[in-house]
């Protein structure tokens, strides 16, 4: 029986669809607030870092890089002390995202989550991050893909 995994898909499919819809009034692709996020966070990361911290593979981030270049959302630099790497820095415009994006998203977590309760809500993260944990220790490569894509 796979009424778990069916119901797990379907959900995927339906917040997938919301979350494109909410990104694109940002000018965004799903995944490019993924970047962003962790930009916002620790500003210069390289590819590889930003890769490993999205479960993807570097060369997709360098593709993502280069759309959000193209759309002046993030710059591409050489690192000072190590010129063969290059480092990603956001742009103001990139900056100004921060704001809006995460209010759009935490409006629609809570939309999502409308009616359960706090215990609820922990229980599921907790859930959630298992099921993800126990996902990623099949041993399955980084995706070479994200949403985006």
């Amino acid at each position: 029986m796979t009424e778990i995994l069916d119901l797990m898909t379907m959900t995927h499919k339906a917040l997938r669809a919301v979350a494109e819809e909410s990104m694109r009034r940002h000018g965004l692709h799903l995944g490019q607030n993924l970047v962003l996020a962790a930009l916002w966070e620790q500003d210069g990361r390289t590819p590889g870092e930003l890769a490993a911290l999205l479960n993807v593979t570097t060369p997709t981030v360098v593709k993502m890089a280069t759309r959000m270049s193209a759309s002046d959302l993030l710059v591409r630099r050489r690192d000072d002390a190590d010129n063969r790497l290059v480092r990603l820095y956001l742009t103001d415009r990139g900056r100004a995202l921060r704001g809006p994006v995460t209010g759009d998203r935490e409006s629609l977590e809570r939309h999502i989550t409308q009616g359960l309760t706090g215990d609820e809500l922990r229980a599921l993260a907790s859930a959630l991050a298992k099921v993800r944990d126990n996902a990623r220790s099949l041993g399955a490569p980084p995706a070479d893909h994200t949403d985006e894509a």
